[in-house]
């Protein structure tokens, strides 16, 4: 009688120690998912670093497709496709299967996909090094067979669909459909300490038309509301990491009133966004509106290279200097300015000079293209690209400088130190720790409101001591029109403005965290 008692009492230890952290109370019908959070640290800044290199190959593809309009969809594939996870820090747990196998996962409202890696999955490390879901294992399994394949900027994943029951917190949904990736072989998922991804996004983007499990929750009625939200607790010292809260939001993660944008795209949790300002004054770019993206599976904050290049210019952020920057500002600086003066269209500067085609899409005119040598391929494609994006942000930048009144001398001064901010290949540049407190404050306005963050909010620090860095929180990504330009708004956003993901009503709310 004893030894019964004992191996029932250690077992429902176990089983509180190994099943997924939930929160939930009959009054609220609300469903809490614990979030860990993982520091921000070298190890996968290397990773990342390493696989984007491989990430451009398929940045550039995606790029050439756009411009031709080759690529069905391209204006939502492109995000995914960009998308690295190798930064992101908050986690939580899920079961699939019957009994359920737990996972560890990236929530991630960028996406739309669940998937883990698959017990068949024997020839990438990686898999070896997670979870594995084992089909034999579980009495709900469902067989489906088909194929899948999903690239990120820095990795891909494929496998073949299956159909399983999936336990978030204490709810059960049946019949759900999830990728077993039987392939991960980029170093992002080799050190990543997550074991698989469940998207939050929209069918719209969701790879094989498979039915989100959000929808699933929602469909089956297991949710008070179709909503759901994040709270994200950006206090290091505090052992737990936030909260996912699915059918509703919880008082205790917020203050204030949350301000409503509606969704313009769906596909991605998409909206509109008004101008970007460093302290008061305007980077000028999305003075005239933006579209932005709230995304909890991208750590920092990325944005147009026009405006990043600014924050890092005033934050004192140290990036890599960019030759083709100067070259445009010395060969044309004086032109530019000259033409902004006479009511030039802006638009339209870079391609009346020969750095743009005249169409407004990446290139140099047709009088140019014809000398250039056709064997120089997609380096030169790639050069000539470059020349042309420094050309527009030059462009913003004067036009801002001259209306303010800014001397051409002082212009031209001003523009040549934003070329030496530009983000460096790995897309994160370095301030200095010790200059926080006079940095100025970065907002964004939402709804006709200011979001603001403060230095210590937008400036994430790797290490400590003598040894530690501090990495500015913005990150470069430009998306062409008429996606872009584009914002993508993740945790360092997320964890100051708690975050309402309101599918009832096409919604996105935002409110001061608690």
């Amino acid at each position: 009688m004893d030894i019964m008692v004992k191996t029932t009492t250690v077992t429902l230890f176990l089983c509180l120690l190994l099943f997924p952290i939930v929160f939930s109370t009959p009054n609220d019908r609300l469903v809490r998912i614990g979030l860990k959070k993982r520091k921000f640290d070298r190890n996968n800044r290397l990773a990342a670093h390493h696989d984007s290199k491989e990430g451009e190959a398929l940045r550039a593809s995606l790029r050439e497709y756009h411009l031709h309009g080759n690529l069905r969809e391209s204006e939502d594939i492109d995000i995914v496709s960009l998308k690295n996870y190798m930064d992101a820090q908050y986690f939580g747990e899920i079961g699939i299967g019957t009994p359920p196998q737990n996972f560890t996962v990236i929530f991630d409202t960028g996406s739309s996909n669940l998937w883990v890696p698959s017990s068949k999955c024997y020839f990438s490390i990686a898999c070896y090094l997670h979870s594995r879901y084992k089909s034999s294992h579980s009495s709900t399994y469902k067989a489906n067979g088909k194929p899948a394949d999903i690239q990120y900027g820095t990795g891909a994943i494929s496998g073949f669909f299956s159909e399983d029951h999936v336990t978030v917190g204490d709810l059960v949904v049946k019949s759900q459909e999830f990728i077993e990736a039987t392939r991960e072989p980029s170093l992002t998922f080799l050190v990543a300490k997550f074991d698989g991804i469940l998207g939050l996004g929209f069918q719209e983007i969701s790879v094989g038309n498979a039915v989100p499990l959000w929808y699933n929750m929602v469909n089956q009625g297991l949710v008070k509301e179709p909503v759901f939200s994040f709270w994200f607790n950006r206090n290091p010292e505090d052992d737990i990491g936030g909260e996912v809260v699915f059918g509703g939001m919880d008082p205790k993660h917020y203050k204030g009133d949350h301000t409503y944008v509606p969704v313009t795209r769906k596909g991605y949790w998409q909206f509109d966004m008004g101008d970007v300002l460093i302290g008061d004054q305007t980077t000028g770019l999305c003075a005239g509106g933006c579209s932005a993206i709230a995304d909890s599976g991208t750590s920092l904050l990325t944005g147009p290279t026009a405006i990043i290049a600014q924050v890092n210019h005033a934050i004192g952020a140290t990036g890599v200097v960019s030759q083709e920057c100067k070259a445009v500002v010395s060969e044309y600086g004086e032109t530019i300015i000259d033409m902004i003066l006479a009511k030039d269209q802006p638009l339209k500067i870079c391609s009346q000079i020969g750095l743009c085609t005249f169409d407004g899409t990446r290139g140099v005119s047709m009088g140019i293209e014809s000398v250039v040598n056709e064997n120089a391929g997609k380096a030169s494609g790639n050069f000539r690209d470059a020349m042309c994006s420094t050309c527009e942000m030059a462009v913003i930048w004067m036009q801002n400088q001259i209306k303010q009144n800014q001397t051409q001398e002082r212009i031209l001064e001003y523009v040549n130190q934003l070329c030496d901010r530009l983000p460096s290949p790995m897309g994160e540049s370095a301030v200095d720790c010790n200059s926080l407190s006079s940095l100025p404050n970065v907002s964004f306005t939402i709804g006709g409101k200011i979001f603001e963050l403060t230095p210590e909010q937008y400036v994430l620090k790797v290490g400590e001591g003598d040894v530690a860095q501090c990495i500015s929180g913005f990150t470069a990504l430009d998306v062409p029109p008429p996606r872009g330009p584009l914002w993508i708004l993740g945790d360092v956003f997320m964890g100051q403005f708690h975050t309402v993901f309101d599918y009832g009503n096409m919604r996105v709310g935002f409110a001061e965290a608690a």
